[in-house]
C-alpha cells in the first residue's frame, strides 16, 4: 500500500499550471519563454517559417505591401465606367474653366498649363500669393460672391504657374495656400477684408485684369500685373457725388410711380431721397457706422409722407403719400447684399453666407428703426396713415410703370457705379423683369412671390448671357435689374402696422415681404445656374462638371 502512495504521489501535478491548455505535451520541445524586454505580436512570423519563402507567394499576408515601393507599384484602380477625361476649352469663359477645376478633387485635376512665362528660375511664389489675393480683396470689397472669388483666386495662381493652390475665402478673410510637392512645406498667406465699396466699374476693371492674366495672346509679367491693379485702385469713380444724389432721387421717385403716385408724390419722394443721401454722406463723412447712416437715410421719405398726409387731411387733397415712404424703402433695401448672400449659401460657402445675410438683416433693422421714428411721430399728429391706399397700384397704365421700372433700373445703375457701356442693357432687363412681373400678378392673378420668382430668374438667365457676352462680372447686369421687384410696398405696411399697434397685419407683411427678398435671390441665382444648362460648359463628363453636387447635399 506504501508503494502505491508513493507512486501515485510522484504521478501528481507538482502545481496547477501543469493542467494549462497551451502546456507542451511531455516528449515534446518546450518553448522558450521570451526575454525580458522583448515584444511578440501575433502577426510576427513563426518560428520555422523563412520570410525569403514568402516572397514566392504572391497573395502572403506578410509581404510588405508593393504600394509602399513607388518604383514597383501596381497600376492605379480604374472604374468600371472608366476615367472621365477633362478638357478646358479655351473659347469657354475662363469662369467656368476655374469652377470646374475647383469642383474636383485635387488629385483629378490636369496638369497646370503656365500662361504666363518665366525665366529658368521659376515663379517668385510669395509675390504670385500677394497679387492673389491683392485681387480677390478688390472682388470680395466690391460685393462679388465666394466662389467667384475663388475661381479668380485660383485663375491668376494657376496662370503664373502654382498648381497645388488652394484658396479659401470668408467674408472678411482671404487666404491661398501653396505646396510645392508632397514631400516639401506649404507656403500659405493671408489678407483681411476691412473697407467695403460699391463701384462695378473697379469690378470689371478687375475682371478684365484676370482675363488678360489667364488669356495666352497677352504677356502680362507680375510687374505689369501689380502696375494694373495699382491703378484700378486709384481709379476714381465714373460719377460724382451730385450724379448719385440725383440717382437716389430718381430711383425713389421711379419706385413711388411704380405703387400708383402721381406727379406730385413723384416729386416728393424725390425730394425725401435726395435729403436722406445727403444725410447719409454727412455721417459717413463724420465717420458713423453705417448702420446709423441707414438710420438716418431712412428718415427723411418717411417724414415726407407724413407731412403730405397731414397736408391732405387738412386740405382734403386726394394724394398717396404712402407710395412716397415705399419709394424711399426701395432706395434703402440692400439687395445686393441680400442677392450675393442667398448665392453664397445656394453654393456651399455658408459662413459667408451668414455673414452676408447677417449684414442684410443689420441694415434692415436700422432702415425699421428710422421709418419707424417718423411714423411714430405721424401717428401722435393725428396723420391718417391708410395702409390700402397704395395696394391701388394703377394696373391701368402699364406703359407708364414699365418706363417707371426702366427709369429705376437706370438709377440703380448709377448708384451701383457701373460702366456707361452697360447702363442701358441693364435698364431693359429691369423693364423686362417688371413686364414678366405684371403680365404674371395683374394679368394672370399669380401670387406675388410666385411672380417675383419668376421674373427674378428672367434676370438672372439675360444677367449671365450678358456676362458670358462680354466676358465680366454677372453683378453689374443683375443688381440693378432687380430693383423694381425690392419689397419695398410690403415693407412699409408692416412697419406702418407696428406704428398702429397692428402687430398681426405687420408682422403678416413683414413676412411677405421677406419672402419676396429670398424669391428675388433664389430666382436670380437659379436663373444663372439654367444657363449654364443651355450653354457650352467646360470640361467632358458628368462627374467632371459637378463635383459639388454632392457634397451640398450631405453626402
Amino acid at each position: 500500500m506504501v508503494g502505491e502512495r508513493d507512486e501515485t504521489e510522484e504521478r501528481k501535478p507538482s502545481s496547477d499550471e501543469a493542467h494549462s491548455a497551451f502546456t507542451p505535451p511531455s516528449g515534446m520541445d518546450q518553448v522558450r519563454e521570451p526575454e525580458d524586454g522583448s515584444t511578440t505580436s501575433e502577426f510576427a512570423v513563426p518560428e520555422g517559417l523563412s520570410p525569403e519563402s514568402t516572397q514566392e507567394t504572391d497573395h502572403s499576408a506578410f509581404d510588405m505591401p508593393r504600394t509602399y515601393r513607388a518604383r514597383q507599384s501596381p497600376p492605379a484602380f480604374t472604374p468600371a465606367e472608366g476615367v472621365p477625361v477633362v478638357r478646358l476649352t479655351k473659347e469657354a469663359p475662363w469662369q467656368d474653366r476655374m469652377r470646374t477645376l475647383l469642383r474636383m478633387p485635387v488629385g483629378d485635376r490636369p496638369v497646370v498649363e503656365i500662361v504666363q512665362r518665366h525665366d529658368e528660375i521659376g515663379p517668385a511664389v510669395p509675390r504670385v500669393l500677394d497679387l492673389t489675393l491683392r485681387i480677390g480683396e478688390l472682388l470680395l470689397a466690391g460685393g462679388e460672391g465666394a466662389e467667384d472669388v475663388e475661381a479668380a483666386m485660383f485663375a491668376v495662381s494657376r496662370a503664373y504657374g502654382l498648381d497645388r493652390c488652394e484658396p479659401n475665402v470668408t467674408f472678411t478673410l482671404l487666404s491661398i495656400s501653396y505646396q510645392p510637392s508632397l514631400v516639401d512645406d506649404p507656403v500659405t498667406a493671408s489678407r483681411t477684408v476691412r473697407r467695403r465699396g460699391t463701384d462695378y466699374t473697379r469690378l470689371a476693371a478687375v475682371y478684365t485684369l484676370v482675363s488678360d492674366i489667364t488669356t495666352e495672346d497677352t504677356d502680362v509679367t507680375l510687374e505689369e500685373a501689380y502696375r494694373r491693379l495699382a491703378e484700378i485702385r486709384r481709379n476714381r469713380h465714373p460719377y460724382p457725388g451730385w450724379a448719385l444724389t440725383c440717382a437716389s432721387g430718381l430711383l425713389a421717385g421711379s419706385a413711388s410711380v411704380l405703387v400708383g403716385g402721381g406727379l406730385v408724390v413723384f416729386v416728393a419722394a424725390m425730394i425725401g431721397a435726395m435729403l436722406g443721401d445727403r444725410l447719409a454722406w454727412l455721417c459717413a463723412g463724420r465717420g458713423i457706422p453705417e448702420f446709423y447712416q441707414f438710420v438716418v437715410a431712412a428718415m427723411p421719405p418717411a417724414a415726407m409722407g407724413v407731412t403730405l398726409t397731414l397736408a391732405a387731411s387738412a386740405t382734403n387733397w386726394e394724394i398717396r403719400p404712402s407710395a412716397v415712404i415705399t419709394g424711399g424703402l426701395f432706395a434703402l433695401l440692400p439687395g445686393r447684399a441680400l442677392v450675393a448672400g442667398v448665392q453664397d449659401g445656394l453654393t456651399g460657402y455658408y459662413i459667408t453666407a451668414a455673414a452676408r445675410l447677417l449684414e442684410v438683416m443689420y441694415f434692415f433693422i436700422a432702415i425699421v428703426m428710422g421709418v419707424l421714428i417718423a411714423l411714430y411721430l405721424g401717428v401722435q399728429l393725428n396723420a391718417q396713415l391708410n395702409p390700402d391706399v397704395a395696394l391701388q397700384a394703377a394696373a391701368a397704365r402699364p406703359v407708364l410703370q414699365i418706363c417707371a421700372a426702366v427709369a429705376l433700373s437706370f438709377a440703380f445703375a448709377i448708384l451701383l457705379q457701373q460702366e456707361r457701356s452697360t447702363v442701358l442693357m441693364v435698364s431693359l432687363n429691369g423693364g423686362v423683369a417688371w413686364t414678366v412681373y405684371g403680365a404674371m400678378h395683374d394679368t394672370g392673378g399669380i401670387s406675388p412671390v410666385a411672380a417675383t420668382a419668376v421674373a427674378a430668374g428672367v434676370v438672372g438667365l439675360f444677367g449671365q448671357l450678358f456676362s458670358r457676352y462680354r466676358f465680366a462680372s454677372a453683378l453689374p447686369y443683375v443688381t440693378a435689374a432687380i430693383g423694381p421687384l425690392l419689397p419695398g410696398s410690403a415693407t412699409y405696411f408692416g412697419l406702418l402696422g407696428f406704428a398702429q399697434n397692428h402687430v398681426n397685419a405687420g408682422l403678416a407683411s413683414l413676412s411677405t415681404a421677406a419672402a419676396l427678398a429670398l424669391a428675388i435671390a433664389i430666382g436670380v441665382n437659379f436663373g444663372g445656374e439654367l444657363s449654364r444648362l443651355f450653354l457650352k460648359v467646360p470640361g467632358q463628363g458628368r462627374r467632371s462638371s459637378r463635383r459639388a453636387a454632392k457634397r451640398t447635399r450631405g453626402f
